[in-house]
């Protein structure tokens, strides 16, 4: 009786836990039942969201499992860009002092050419009221125009040259205004009849000659109100110190106070022909070894000059000694000045080096070179069955990448008639060993001599396209290449980077 108790027990639990793993298996297909049918009922969006998340997925893993092309966009221009450089002015310059103790009137103004005995100063006992001056709209305007260019080439190492144009648009306006401008000869007669010096001379109307004394230049040349104690330095006196900007001093000499005699007042730089004298490091010394002249572009105003060189030594210093003869009015009133050296005078399409590859052509003679059936097409006659030799021949217009002359020169326009050299052609159009024919003629070629030329992978159309270069110029990264080459490059088009890093017709993108 007891074995069948326990018998019973066993199989209770038994049943027991055959129907919990069937509840808890039904459970687990209604869930899978319910994730279903929350799923069906998301929206399209959701859907549209989902897909474009899983193809930004995919975007992202192949773009990082490939091979990445870089490109390279030309740009026309020189090699390099040109040296810039500071240049020291020497000019044949003479400082005027003051003739007699007074307060200064100005007639002539900063940057002005003066002839010998023109009006330069005049000197008075008493000191002149400011007086007010109105100037017209177009007078404005002029004097705004020249504030912004000064203020365009301003820089803040060099900021006595503010007090310098201070003064001179000062003068403008005065000139501008008509107190300095010129009288008629019947009013200079009845005003100037107590001094020879003064007989033809423009002074200003609002100077009474019976109080002040004027004085003329000594030599005809450009007036400068300013000194630096560079005036004695010539090219065969000049030191190494010279070239130190940070010591560099200017002296204003325009002033409103009272002038002792002796006092400096002005000077006149008294020649066209000045030099700059420019610091150089040895390798742009070397670059300019064996030149007689050279072409420089001032920085200030964006205006050129050629001038003669010569490379001297200053101390421990090698410089260049620019010989100018025209331009010094421009930059009387600057000493020290930054300039372009023109060196690279070459120019063309840009390309990095590492694009440059070599691809092999067939060579074939030019006088080979036949009409198409319309007139237009060039190509070649090739033999059908050279073997069999047979008459069947058929018209091939290949692509011809680059055509010279027996010298060895690309032929150009008017040279077409020139039938001497040979072809490049596209390997791609015959095969080693095909036979051509020379047109209305028995004489025959054989496909088989090379050539390479150098070119670059174009990627404009997402895929690699050989073109034609020929280089001009080149240092360690890039080259010059010429423009309007056939099957060649032109300015903005987009090449392969690294040229060996894909084949040709790879696609790119």
């Amino acid at each position: 009786m007891v074995k069948y108790k326990i018998v019973q027990k066993v199989y209770a639990l038994q049943r027991r836990f055959i129907l919990s793993e069937r509840n808890h298996f039904f459970q687990r297909i209604k869930r899978i039942f319910t994730g279903l049918k929350r799923l069906l009922t998301y929206n399209i969006a959701t859907i549209m969201f989902g897909a474009l998340l899983l193809y930004m997925i995919i975007t992202v893993v192949l773009y990082a499992t490939s091979s990445h092309v870089t490109s390279y966009q030309v740009t026309v221009g020189p090699l390099t860009k040109n040296p810039v450089c500071t240049g020291l002015a020497l000019r044949k310059e003479q400082i005027v002092p003051a003739g007699a103790s007074g307060y200064v009137e100005y007639y002539a103004r900063e940057g002005m050419q003066v002839r010998k005995d023109g009006s330069v100063y005049a000197l008075t006992n008493n000191k002149k009221e400011p007086k007010s001056v109105e100037l017209s709209e177009e007078q404005l305007e002029k004097m705004r125009s020249n504030m912004a260019n000064f203020s365009y080439g301003f820089s803040g190492s060099d900021f006595y040259d503010a007090y310098s144009f201070k003064y001179e648009l000062q003068g403008s306006i005065l000139q501008a205004a008509g107190i300095m401008e010129q009288k008629t000869e019947t009013e200079k007669k009845e005003e100037h009849t107590d001094s020879n010096a003064l007989i033809g001379e423009e002074v200003g109307n609002t100077v009474s000659l019976g109080k002040q004394t004027v004085y003329t230049a000594p030599e005809a040349g450009v007036v400068v109100y300013s000194t630096d104690g560079y005036e004695g330095i010539t090219e065969e006196n000049i030191t190494e110190d010279a070239f130190n900007e940070k010591s560099y001093k200017k002296t204003d000499l325009l002033t409103s106070k009272e002038l002792a005699a002796g006092d400096p007042v002005y000077k006149v730089i008294t020649s066209e022909n000045w030099t700059l004298m420019v610091p150089l490091t040895d390798k742009l010394a070397a670059a300019l070894s064996g030149r007689e002249s050279i072409k420089v572009k001032f920085t200030k105003d964006g205006e050129s000059q050629n001038g003669s060189l010569a490379i001297v030594q200053v101390g421990n210093q090698k410089v260049a000694k620019i010989q100018l003869q025209n331009g010094m009015p421009r930059y009387a009133s600057d000493r020290f000045l930054e300039v372009e050296l023109v060196i690279n005078t070459q120019s063309g399409l840009k390309i990095p080096l590492s694009s440059v590859v070599e691809k092999e052509f067939y060579v074939i003679p030019r006088d080979f070179l036949a009409q198409g059936n319309n007139g237009e097409g060039k190509g070649f006659i090739r033999e059908v069955d050279s073997k069999n030799k047979s008459s069947v021949t058929e018209f091939v217009e290949p692509v011809i990448y680059k055509e010279v002359n027996g010298k060895g020169k690309e032929i150009g326009w008017g040279d077409e008639n020139d039938t001497s050299g040979y072809c490049y052609v596209d390997t791609s159009a015959f095969q080693e060993g095909d036979v051509l024919k020379k047109q209305d003629s028995s004489e025959t070629y054989t496909v088989g001599k090379t050539e390479e030329l150098q070119g670059v992978y174009g990627m404009n159309k997402g895929y690699a396209v050989f073109r034609q270069i020929n280089i001009l110029d080149q240092n360690e990264e890039y080259c010059i290449v010429s423009q309007g080459t056939s099957y060649g490059l032109q300015a903005f088009d987009y090449i392969v980077l690294d040229g060996k890093s894909v084949k040709e017709e790879e696609i790119l993108y």
